[in-house]
């Protein structure tokens, strides 16, 4: 399967992590959802590691461990960004520049395609742009802060890319094993610090349903999907390069709007469209160029 097939299809997985994580947070608040999902993904490649395989060194478990620390903090900043606004800016602008950092580290590195494959990468990085487009009323023009967190945050998420492409040939999912881990024990950290803090506050305890029992799964649910994303991604690296996965991978926002489009009914902008076909066109010229 040509590297940009799989970069298409770990966006689009990408994107239904988000998706199901986002209604999941609508019960359960994002950093439950996280920590949630941390343990799922966890486990699935825990389960997964005896038939793929991978060796254990240093480097696999330094750069996942790494990769993790540094995806958590991305994850943090694009929610509080986006929690600031206008998300019709903030989210286009985070995933254009999660892309562009480590296409350029690709490029400086050594990755050449040719001429319609450059082609092909411009019209990705526009259809980044156009799929991230969150069509919004009334939307302001945003803060400075709010456009370095959005800054930062895609820059977070291009250097969790290049950190998993520095992982070793032979590590298999043992990179992303200590990715979960290092993610696992940090959102954990935060949802007792949280916990005690409320409990100091207030004697009142949370109800336990069978609702939230049920919101529970679907938090796994998402980090599954979230899991299962990242090990395509780290798949696409190992066969193809990180300029075109970078690219590629940055419009998981399709996923998203797709899946929100079918379950939720939520309409999907003109632009979104357009937007959803140059991605496909792209895909297929860097397939073949």
């Amino acid at each position: 399967m040509p590297a940009a097939v799989i970069g298409l299809l770990s966006a689009f997985v990408y994107g239904s992590a988000d998706f199901v994580g986002g209604v999941a947070s609508r019960r359960l608040g994002p950093i439950r959802v996280t920590a949630i999902g941390a343990v799922a993904g966890l486990v699935l490649l825990l389960a997964a590691w005896p038939l793929v395989g991978g060796r254990i060194s240093p480097a696999a478990i330094g750069w996942g461990a790494a990769s993790g620390l540094v995806g958590t903090l991305a994850v943090s900043l694009l929610y509080a960004c986006l929690a600031i606004g206008p998300m019709s800016i903030l989210s286009p602008l985070t995933a254009l520049v999660s892309a562009l950092v480590p296409m350029a580290w690709g490029l400086l590195g050594g990755d050449r395609f040719a001429p319609i494959g450059y082609v092909a990468l411009g019209l990705a990085l526009v259809a980044v742009v156009l799929v991230g487009f969150v069509p919004e009323k009334g939307a302001v023009r945003p803060s400075v802060r709010a456009l370095l967190m959005a800054t930062a945050a895609g820059a977070l998420i291009g250097v969790f890319l290049i950190m998993l492409d520095q992982t070793p040939d032979d590590s298999g999912v043992v990179p992303l094993i200590a990715n979960r881990t290092a993610n696992g024990a940090v959102m954990w950290s935060v949802v007792a610090l949280l916990a005690l803090r409320t409990r100091a506050r207030s004697r009142s305890r949370s109800r336990t349903t069978p609702l939230s029992s049920r919101w529970t799964l679907v938090a796994a649910g998402g980090g599954l999907l979230d899991a299962t994303a990242n090990a395509l991604i780290l798949i696409g690296l190992r066969v193809g390069d990180l300029t075109t996965m970078s690219v590629l991978v940055a419009l998981y926002p399709a996923g998203t709007i797709l899946l929100a489009a079918v379950v939720l009914r939520e309409r999907v902008a003109p632009v979104q469209w357009v937007g959803l076909v140059l991605a496909v066109a792209a895909a297929a010229l860097l397939a073949v160029s």
